[in-house]
């Protein structure tokens, strides 16, 4: 793998190119996520796939949009009925982040107690859990292989988001539950600082909220949509709102703002959260415009969610 140049990439691209457009991009994606990996764990020193492209007469890919199907996601009463039923089950830190701040299933696991900046309250998005990449079940211990602490989808995700006063009173206090069941089960308790987790301190798994929160949508006669709608309804209700889109975007962790709006016609039809290509590690930095208010406070994001929230 040291051996590989820029050269040989560019040669790999032409030919395969040369006979399948689709699967010269599927190449250049499989180099390009390899290679990363590799540079994370220090195997090579330098990323030979680092500028080079597929051949100009392949066209780049459109970004695809989609419009949200507002049947499929929440409007503010049915946010704040799925807020308050929610905290009968265990899973209200769960609604609360994916709702409130629109943080994906694999994120939402991953937040820790530490991640939380007290003084300016905010969220500090570092981490997914999910399982690592060349591993198998037989490398950890049971029960954990798709719990393991790995980086997020793109640079963009990574992301400080800030956090509306609900939310922070209810970290606080399931910080006091889980203070309480370390002391009760000092001997078993696993001190790993997730937010969401079990009485003895273990990470919940990535569908340990599906049936809590499928009973609480028939329970309480909301919509059968998504998890992931709600991380699609967050999205919605900002931007029907007249929120900034590049700071929309920002708090998405898009890597562009393409991903997040788009203008239509009828505003109502908004792009959805529904890209899972890995195209935007190639170019996924937003440039930073002066003239675009991307100040959260200022665009009235605490204001307005504490003031839907009583």
């Amino acid at each position: 793998m040291t051996e590989i140049k820029r050269s040989h990439v560019q040669a790999l691209y032409n030919e395969e190119a040369a006979a399948s457009v689709s699967v010269a991009r599927l190449v250049k994606t499989a180099m390009n996520t390899s290679m990363r990996y590799a540079m994370n764990k220090k195997i090579i020193s330098v990323n030979p796939t680092s500028g080079v492209e597929l051949p100009k007469r392949v066209e780049k890919k459109k970004y695809h949009t989609r419009s949200i199907d507002e049947k499929k996601t929440l409007n503010v009463q049915q946010i704040l009925t799925l807020i308050e039923a929610s905290k009968d089950t265990p899973i209200h830190m769960q609604v609360l982040f994916a709702v409130l701040l629109g943080l994906r299933r694999c994120e939402i696991n991953g937040v820790k107690y530490s991640d939380i900046d007290y003084i300016n309250r905010t969220l500090k998005v570092q981490r997914q859990l999910g399982k690592k990449p060349n591993t198998t079940a037989e490398d950890f211990p049971a029960k954990t292989f798709t719990k393991q602490e790995i980086g997020l989808k793109t640079q963009s995700s990574y992301r400080i988001i800030p956090i509306p006063d609900y939310v922070f009173e209810a970290i606080l206090e399931e910080r006091k539950t889980y203070e309480k069941n370390r002391r009760r089960r000092s001997a078993t308790f696993q001190d790993l600082d997730y937010i969401c987790c079990s009485s003895y301190g273990r990470p919940r798994s990535k569908d340990y909220h599906f049936p809590h929160y499928k009973k609480l949508l028939r329970d309480n006669n909301l919509p059968d949509i998504r998890w992931h709608d709600l991380r699609s309804t967050f999205c919605t209700v900002l931007l029907k709102n007249d929120f900034n889109p590049k700071a929309v975007s920002q708090l998405m962790g898009h890597a562009k703002e393409i991903i997040t709006i788009d203008v239509y016609g009828d505003t109502a039809e908004l792009i959805e959260d529904c890209l899972d290509e890995l195209q935007p590690f190639i170019d996924d930095v937003v440039p930073q415009d002066e003239e675009s208010n991307t100040d959260f406070s200022e665009d009235g994001y605490l204001d307005d969610i504490n003031s839907f929230l009583g």
